[in-house]
Formats: C-alpha cells, sequence, structure tokens
C-alpha cells in the first residue's frame, strides 16, 4: 500500500489488477490483502489513493472514521473470515465530521439534526482532550484534533474486539492508524499496533 500510495503522490498510478481478467478470478471469492476503515469522504476513495486493485482492500466507511457495531463486525469478518493481516484506519485532514465536533462544543453552537450528532459523538472527547481545560471558543487545530480522534478509534476497536485485539496479540494482525493529507495525496502512519513492517509513526 505504501508503494500504491507513493505513486498516486507522485501522478504515476498503475491501475493494477482492474482488467478483465481480474474481475473473472474473483467472481469466485475475495482474499484481500488488507482492510481499510476511512472516512466516507469523497476525496478518500481507498483503490484510487493507494493504487490498487479488484479485490486488494477490504474497505469499511463512515463519516468522521467512527466506531459502531456494523464497523466493528465488518472488520471482525475481514479479519477471522477472510484473514487479513493488516487493518489501516485512515483518518484525512479537513474532515468535515471533526470539523462539525469542533463546532459542536462552542457555547453558541445550532443544535444538529439527531442522527448527525449521535454520529459526530464520538469525535468530541478528542475535541475536549485538546481544549485542554480552554474556554470552548478556542479557535482549535483541526488536524490536532483529528490525529487525536484516529488514536481513539484506534484503541477503541481494540476495545470493542476480542478477535481483533487477540490476533494482534497472536502475531497474526497489525494495526495502522493513518492520516491522509488532501493536497498532497500522502497518507502517513501516526499510530501502529503490531508488525507493520518498517513504517515510523509520524
Amino acid at each position: 500500500m505504501t508503494e500504491g500510495n507513493a505513486r498516486f503522490v507522485a501522478g504515476e498510478p498503475r491501475h493494477p489488477r482492474q482488467d478483465v481478467e481480474r474481475r473473472n478470478e474473483l467472481a469466485g471469492g475475495q482474499r484481500p490483502r488488507a482492510a481499510l476503515f476511512g472516512c466516507s469522504d469523497s476525496r478518500l476513495a481507498a483503490e484510487i489513493i493507494f493504487d490498487e486493485g479488484l479485490g486488494d482492500l477490504f474497505v469499511v466507511r463512515n463519516a468522521g472514521q467512527v466506531i459502531s457495531d456494523s464497523v466493528v463486525g465488518s472488520l471482525e469478518y475481514a479479519v477471522g473470515v477472510l484473514e487479513v493481516p493488516l487493518i489501516v484506519v485512515l483518518a484525512h485532514d479537513a474532515c468535515g465530521a471533526v470539523g462539525a465536533a469542533i463546532e459542536s462544543v462552542r457555547p453558541d453552537a445550532p443544535a444538529l439534526p439527531p442522527l448527525i450528532w449521535r454520529q459526530i459523538a464520538p469525535i468530541v472527547p478528542a475535541v475536549r482532550r485538546v481544549l485542554g481545560g480552554r474556554d470552548a471558543a478556542t479557535a482549535l487545530d483541526p488536524e490536532e484534533v483529528g490525529r487525536e480522534h484516529l488514536r481513539d478509534t484506534v484503541a477503541q476497536l481494540l476495545h470493542a474486539s476480542e478477535l481483533i485485539s487477540q490476533a494482534v496479540a497472536d502475531g497474526r494482525l497489525a494495526i495502522v492508524g493513518a492520516n491522509y493529507r488532501l493536497a498532497e495525496g500522502t497518507a502517513s502512519p501516526v499510530v501502529i499496533i503490531g508488525d507493520a513492517g518498517d513504517q515510523p509513526a509520524a
């Protein structure tokens, strides 16, 4: 995935394994190389930014990459049934869900529709930690909040799933929390759990 992202950043994608032969090969089953849990943002198309092909990634997405039962169940399927050796949790800069969570703690914040509030509420603890007791009107760096939320997401995934945490403990699975920069196209590790190769955490 690192090599594919480098090709994408350089503007030299190969678009591998996207032909008729690959499609036919996969008709009988899948064996993805990794699972990716990321934000639903339209600018974060996983197979494009990592220059992957059909059947390479098992992708789960929602706004703000917020842990839920459906997310955990999907990732447990990827680990327990498809036996992926890697989960990438992908956050990004300029995230609308993070921005909404930051705005929601301001004293004059308008009420959000209930389901949108429920989606962004898990990001609010990261906002409050970055605030660190300062006034809620304080300007915050959305990227700092996003990285804090990314760490929370990885921790929540491990806490929510005994199957996934056991796979990490057994050395069968690594989890990488990475941050994607929209303008540059780069995906950089922020937190690494387990043996994910030689990627340094940022």
